[in-house]
C-alpha cells in the first residue's frame, strides 16, 4: 500500500533524502516555519461528497496556506493516514494524486517528504507542512499597526455557500451525506463547490506580501469575522472593515454572486489576510477591505459598527446561518 501511494508523488526539491529512510532530510537557506493539521472523516469531509483527489489537493492546500500566511516559501509536507483496513488501495492513492498535483500547481518545488500508514475506524490524516523564510522575518499576526491597510487575497465566501448547497441538496435530515444529486448540483454550482473541495488559495502571494512590507498577515481558514478579531486581538488594534469595499471586490467571484455575510462568516477559502503600511503598492491579488484603528470596544468593525466574531469552531460547533446543519465538511 506503502509504495502505490508514493508512486503517486514527485520529490520535494529541497530534499535532500527523501521517503525510504527513518527521516527525510531538507535544506534550508533561512529559518523554518513548521505547522500542522488534522483531517477527520466527519467532521472535517465526507468521502460521499469528496473525491480522493479533491481531498488530497484540500490536504495540500489548507497547510500549504498557513506557511504562506507567515511569509515563507512552502518546501516540504508530511502525511500520516489512518484508516479502516477495507479502505480500498485506490482511494489512498488518488488522495496522493491530489497531494501532488495542489503541490506543483499552488507550491512548485513542495513536495510529500514522508509520513505514515495506520488504522482507525475513519479515514485520518495528518499533514505537516514547512516552509524557507530565506532570510526575512516571519510576519505574524500580532503586529497590525493602527494605520495600516486591510487587504485580503483569494476566494472569500465561496467555500461556505458550496458547504451550504451540499446540505441543503445532498444531506438528510440529520444532516448525514449523500451522493443522491451531487452530480447535478456540481453542474450547477460548479465554482461553489470547487472552492469547498479543492481550495485554491494564492500561495504565492505569501512571499509577495512580506516582501512588500506587510506587517501582519494570517490564513483565513475559520471566516473572515472570526479570523479578523483574532489578528486584532494579537495586534491590540481593531480592524475596521467596509462593507462597500468588500462587496467591491468580492460581492462576484467566478461568476457566483456571494452576499455579505457569506464572505464575512463563511470559512475554507484559506485566502490571505493583511495588514499594509498606508503608503506602500499592494501586491497584485490583493484588494483593500478596511483599516487598522486604534483598539475600540471591539476587534472587528463593520462600517463602524460591531460585529461579533462568528465563524467555524470547533469548540462551539458554531456554523453560520449559511448552512443546516451544526457540522463542517
Amino acid at each position: 500500500m506503502l509504495k502505490r501511494v508514493l508512486e503517486q508523488l514527485r520529490p520535494a526539491e529541497a530534499a535532500s533524502l527523501g521517503p525510504g529512510d527513518d527521516c527525510a532530510v531538507l535544506t534550508s537557506t533561512g529559518d523554518l516555519v513548521v505547522t500542522s493539521d488534522t483531517m477527520i472523516e466527519g467532521p472535517d469531509f465526507r468521502l460521499a461528497w469528496h473525491s480522493g483527489y479533491e481531498l488530497g489537493w484540500k490536504l495540500a492546500a489548507t497547510n500549504l496556506s498557513d506557511v504562506a500566511s507567515m511569509g515563507a516559501r512552502a518546501t516540504a509536507l508530511t502525511v500520516s493516514f489512518a484508516c479502516p483496513s477495507d479502505t480500498p488501495v485506490e482511494l489512498l492513492a488518488e488522495v496522493s494524486r491530489g497531494l501532488d498535483a495542489a503541490c506543483a500547481e499552488l507550491a512548485p518545488g513542495c513536495g510529500v517528504i514522508g509520513g505514515d500508514l495506520s488504522r482507525a475506524p475513519m479515514l485520518f490524516a495528518a499533514v505537516t507542512a514547512m516552509g524557507d523564510l530565506e532570510g526575512r522575518a516571519p510576519v505574524t499576526r500580532s503586529a497590525a499597526r493602527a494605520g495600516d491597510v486591510v487587504a485580503y487575497a483569494g476566494d472569500l465566501g465561496l467555500a461556505g455557500l458550496g458547504l451550504s448547497l451540499l446540505f441543503a441538496n445532498c444531506a438528510d435530515a440529520n444532516g448525514e451525506a449523500q451522493s443522491a444529486g451531487l452530480a447535478e448540483l456540481r453542474s450547477q454550482h460548479g465554482a461553489a463547490l470547487s472552492a469547498q473541495f479543492a481550495p485554491s488559495p494564492p500561495i504565492h502571494l505569501g512571499v509577495a506580501a512580506s516582501e512588500a512590507g506587510a506587517t501582519a498577515m494570517m490564513d483565513v481558514s475559520d471566516g473572515l469575522a472570526l479570523d479578523a478579531n483574532r489578528m486584532a486581538r494579537a495586534s491590540n488594534v481593531t480592524l475596521e472593515l467596509s462593507s462597500s469595499e468588500i462587496i467591491r471586490s468580492f460581492g462576484a467571484q467566478r461568476g457566483v454572486k456571494v452576499p455579505l455575510e457569506a464572505i464575512l462568516e463563511g470559512g475554507e477559502d484559506h485566502g490571505l489576510l493583511a495588514c499594509f503600511p498606508k503608503d506602500i503598492e499592494l501586491p497584485t491579488g490583493f484588494h483593500p477591505i478596511g483599516a487598522v484603528r486604534e483598539r475600540q470596544d471591539a476587534p472587528v468593525q463593520v462600517d463602524g459598527k460591531s460585529y461579533a466574531p462568528r465563524g467555524w469552531d470547533p469548540y462551539t460547533e458554531y456554523t453560520p446561518g449559511l448552512t443546516t446543519s451544526k457540522e463542517r465538511a
